[in-house]
């Protein structure tokens, strides 16, 4: 800490971000709640199967290790946003009909009512019997309708949302992303075309990677590629099957690689 404008300044110290410490005074709690009330994920089925260790459900863990918890406080406080995760996920798989949170002694688990051929009634099954397609469409349609009334998350970043998902769902995932965007700010990271192949995914909802001699380029897609899709020339999953999303390399100086890194190592 070389100055501060507040006296006394929170102690800076080596093994935390000093946000930590400053977020004690008024003028940055709103900034350490909005930045530790973001979630970003990548959902492990495994995880979302197991029991789970029980905690208040506030924000949805990384992996999902704690979406059972995360229910239960949805059945609880805001049990339209559960039942709407619950409608989605009736489209991603129609066989699932409902699921709901349950307590397994000291632990926490999800029971899914699933519909059989020939059965008058669903069937229930615990989480861990479900596929991980389920499993992580559960999860990520939790991840975007988590926030509630009394508890906002800011944005939500979802790594490859189409993973283990059957193409015709994609559809559906863009319908729940586009309706959960009108409350939290989303962004997902996707390789998927059949994803970018959906109805009214224009070019100002998409930002382009890029790696350029391991520097990592982001930015808005590139004239040639924005005009394609504005002229409905072709789609932007079809684009991205011909490798033709890039950055706007005007937005980009030379680069310049070079590090100092481990000059001083020996």
């Amino acid at each position: 800490m070389k100055e501060c404008s507040i006296n006394p300044a929170p102690a800076a110290v080596s093994d935390r971000l000093y946000l930590v410490n400053a977020a004690g005074l008024g003028a940055f709690r709103p900034l350490f709640d909005a930045l530790s009330s973001m979630g970003f994920y990548n959902f492990s089925p495994k995880l979302i199967g197991d029991l789970q260790e029980p905690d208040d459900g506030t924000l949805l863990d990384r992996f999902g290790a704690n979406l059972a918890s995360v229910i239960a406080r949805l059945e609880r406080a805001e049990p339209e946003r559960k039942q709407r995760i619950a409608d989605y996920l009736a489209k991603v798989n129609p066989s699932v009909s409902d699921f709901e949170f349950k307590g397994v002694g000291p632990k926490h688990s999800l029971q899914f009512r699933q519909r059989v051929e020939g059965q008058r009634n669903p069937w229930s099954f615990w989480a861990a019997s479900m596929s991980d397609g389920t499993l992580r469409a559960l999860g990520i349609l939790t991840a975007i309708f988590q926030g509630t009334n009394g508890h906002r998350v800011p944005l939500v970043g979802i790594e490859e949302p189409e993973t283990a998902l059957h193409p015709a769902a994609a559809g559906v995932l863009v319908d729940a992303l586009r309706e959960a965007s009108e409350s939290v700010q989303i962004i997902a990271t996707t390789h998927s075309a059949d994803l970018l192949d959906q109805e009214g995914i224009g070019p100002e909802s998409l930002v382009a990677v890029a790696n350029v001699d391991g520097t990592t380029l982001i930015g808005s897609v590139d004239a040639a590629s924005r005009e394609a899709m504005r002229d409905a020339l072709f789609s932007a999953g079809e684009l991205l099957r011909l490798d033709q999303i890039t950055p706007e390399v005007r937005l980009f100086p030379p680069i310049s690689l070079h590090s100092d890194l481990f000059e001083n190592v020996t």
